[in-house]
């Protein structure tokens, strides 16, 4: 259906503000000091190549900045400041551990991990760019969801088809090798099935909201409109199953029903998916070794020999954090090469022993502020669509980060999924800048100053995303 013509009152674009740019010489500041600290902590003295390594990530942000000014004047300001942030604590911890691996392995060629993120950060801004660029209005997405969707479960079951060769690391069949690169398929999987959640969820939403059955307070929807979240719940297994990815199985189904439970407001849809979630994680690890592995170095990470065979990953960063204490012992000063593959899923553990106590807070804070800003560009923004695609990518945000801090912490079982903007990893970081460029579009739209729409003679005015008003 197509929305009505409107008629609307010229809006002036927003004059120039310098919040976001003020914002953004602070992230700069940080990455820079962060950089200096590491090399000061281990070499001594500074290398020319941290002026050139700050130069470099200032024209990255640089280039987002003009972006958002010239495709987005009305976003939220604080998005990219803190992502910048994010990107320059990151890539200073990927540098000293390369530094750690050097010292440690003298004489070997240690690949310059740090260099190469920074080529994937580039990589992603060039990609939130074409976003912002190529797509003026949100809403369009909603036209492509059952294509959006279907190329997500296409996308993100690929690894299982290939061989394990060129798509196994570590006993999970999640990677997608191509000569000395490696993608994750998941996290682009991430963002189509959201756009596919979304306009599905809109379409659906009055007949997922009906009440049938009432059991005490809780209020149950009918059988037959358990069909789409026992779907999830299949589709979550089937990656779990083909694919042994435990972390990509909980962020799916878990984004699934918070969305669920958004576009309905029915506590029951929560309810039910704790439900089918403790099912299907107890027939999972009565069925896969790969979970019962999982279960027993989260469960049994000190007894017998696990400290030093199965659990020593985990055991290490435990002994990391431990290390660090409140105020850390210091970009530089620690010891975070210890834990293996550290640069990661493990990369919390690193910051945690060089920074402590209260430099991991303030990156929990500082992710806990973009997937607030994220909430409240869904709060603000007016069609229906827009609301639930920003509420599911700022869901998906927060539940990634509580599922990756959990596993390091031992709060729950380790899943391998990497922390947004701070591990290494190309995949993670490309998928990362597209997802806040459409938190920044839908922050945009909701933002800017209303316009008096007046629909055409014999036209019913509709929602923007289709669903009659």
């Amino acid at each position: 259906m197509t929305a009505p013509a409107t008629i609307g009152i010229p809006v002036a674009r927003p004059k120039r503000r310098g919040a976001e740019l003020r914002l953004l010489v602070v992230a700069l500041l940080v990455a820079a000091g962060a950089r200096a600290a590491v090399e000061l902590g281990v070499e001594g003295h500074v290398e020319t190549s941290t002026v050139w390594y700050v130069l470099a990530l200032a024209t990255v942000l640089g280039i987002g900045h003009v972006a958002i000014r010239r495709w987005a004047p009305y976003a939220d300001p604080t998005l990219l400041p803190l992502v910048g942030i994010l990107l320059g604590v990151g890539t200073a911890m990927i540098h000293r551990l390369d530094l750690g691996l050097q010292a440690a392995n003298p004489g070997e060629n240690v690949s310059a991990d740090a260099s190469l993120q920074l080529v994937w950060v580039a990589i992603g801004m060039a990609l939130f760019v074409a976003v912002l660029a190529a797509l003026p209005d949100h809403r369009t997405l909603s036209r492509y969801g059952y294509t959006a969707g279907l190329a997500g479960i296409v996308i993100l079951l690929l690894p299982s088809v290939l061989p394990a060769s060129l798509s196994e690391i570590n006993g999970e069949r999640v990677w997608i090798r191509l000569g000395p690169l490696s993608l994750q398929p998941s996290e682009i999987a991430k963002l189509l099935l959201m756009v596919f959640f979304a306009s599905f969820l809109v379409q659906r939403r009055p007949v997922l909201s009906l009440v049938t059955h009432r059991i005490g307070p809780l209020e149950l929807p009918r059988v037959r409109d358990l069909g789409p979240v026992l779907i999830a719940w299949f589709a979550s297994m089937l990656v779990l199953v083909r694919e042994s990815d435990l972390g990509s199985a909980l962020l799916f189904f878990g984004m699934f029903v918070v969305m669920l439970y958004i576009a309905t407001e029915r506590v029951s849809w929560l309810l039910i998916g704790v439900v089918l979630f403790a099912a299907g994680s107890y027939v999972a690890y009565q069925a896969f070794p790969h979970v019962q592995e999982r279960v027993e170095i989260w469960l049994h990470a000190f007894s017998g020999s696990n400290p030093t065979d199965s659990s020593y990953q985990l055991v290490q960063g435990l002994f990391g954090f431990a290390t660090g204490g409140v105020l850390g012992t210091g970009l530089g000063r620690g010891e975070p090469q210890i834990v293996p593959v550290a640069r990661t899923d493990f990369i919390f553990a690193s910051l945690g022993e060089e920074l402590g106590l209260v430099g991991v807070m303030a990156i929990l804070v500082i992710y806990l502020v973009i997937t607030s800003r994220g909430l409240r560009a869904a709060i603000g923004v007016r069609d229906s669509f827009g609301k639930l695609l920003a509420a599911g990518l700022s869901v998906s945000f927060a539940l990634q980060v509580f599922v990756v801090v959990g596993g390091v912490m031992r709060a729950i079982p380790l899943t391998g999924l990497t922390l947004p903007f701070l591990s290494y990893g190309g995949s993670s970081v490309v998928a990362n800048f597209v997802l806040v460029a459409l938190l920044i579009r839908i922050s945009d739209a909701g933002r800017q100053p209303a316009t008096w729409p007046v629909a055409e003679p014999g036209r019913r005015e509709t929602d923007p995303a289709g669903v009659t008003a």
